[in-house]
């Protein structure tokens, strides 16, 4: 998978993911900070779930034991790996059907590997995986409700294609392609096995509009954050800085074979964390 806040798709685990979401939450006010690392914990371990190389069956009945664990929680009767969410739970009014989204998403994954899904999936699996995960966190950082919602829907959206694009030859070593059926279509191709697809000479016009989508989700998200107290969006618009970098590093380097892997250099990412750290 490849998302970071979110990523699977997310690839909670992948270092860049890890680096920019621990510079973007270590700014933040304990309770928050704790909160945030509770999530991503959660993420991380649901996440390692749908990508092992179990039996599906045994992937399968682990996350729906967290669905149980979930459900415990909000019952008042946490489990315990779970018994230090209950402050924050409340304390932020996270919600449990974000977390049931985001073990729905990555079970999306369990089954059978995804596959050049259609479009209304690959946006159903981005809801899950990463505006779900989005949700969770702006209730932590303190964003309106509506603006919230808002900025978790397109923020998410923008991070989980950015990590698509970015990890379309991993994420092939590992069976899935998570590009979708009719922009393949589109660019007349019609197998959807993973090895094949991304050896097309014909990628680059599947993939260009795919990061063009993924811009305009930035660009909304930043309208969404422009309007909201600085300190409240400071570590999404780190992250977005982040990845938006990492989305032009892959348009600038093109998505013909073979493909370099791209690196937001460290001076790159100290100055976006100088800038918007300290608002």
């Amino acid at each position: 998978m490849t998302l970071e806040a979110a990523s699977p798709g997310a690839n909670y685990g992948s270092t860049a993911s890890g680096s920019s979401f621990y510079a973007a939450m270590r700014i933040l006010p304990r309770d928050q900070r704790e909160a945030m690392f509770q999530i991503y914990s959660f993420c991380r371990q649901v996440d390692d779930i749908a990508d092992s190389d179990g039996p599906r069956e045994e992937r399968l009945a682990a996350l729906q034991q967290w669905r149980g664990d979930i459900d415990a929680l909000y019952r008042g009767h946490p489990p315990e790996r779970l018994k230090d969410y209950v402050a924050s739970v409340k304390k932020f009014g996270l919600k449990r059907e974000d977390f049931l989204a985001i073990v729905d998403g990555m079970e999306m994954d369990v089954p059978q590997d995804i596959r050049a899904p259609d479009m209304a999936t690959l946006d159903l699996y981005c809801d899950r995986v990463a505006s779900a995960v989005g949700r969770l966190s702006v209730r932590v950082f303190g964003l309106p409700e509506e603006d919230g919602i808002l900025l978790a829907h397109h923020l998410g959206r923008a991070l989980q294609l950015t990590n698509i694009l970015r990890d379309i030859d991993e994420d092939a070593t590992l069976g899935r392609l998570y590009l979708p059926r009719e922009a393949l279509l589109h660019a007349g191709i019609t197998s959807s096995d993973p090895d094949r697809v991304i050896a097309e000479r014909a990628l680059p016009k599947v993939c260009l509009p795919l990061a063009q989508r993924a811009k305009a989700h930035f660009e909304t998200s930043d309208e969404i954050m422009n309007r909201n107290r600085r300190r409240a969006v400071r570590a999404p618009r780190i992250m977005s800085k982040y990845y938006h970098a990492i989305l032009d590093l892959l348009i600038a380097r093109g998505f013909n074979a073979p493909r370099e892997p791209v690196r937001v250099s460290k001076i790159t990412r100290i100055a976006i964390l100088l800038r918007y750290a300290f608002l």
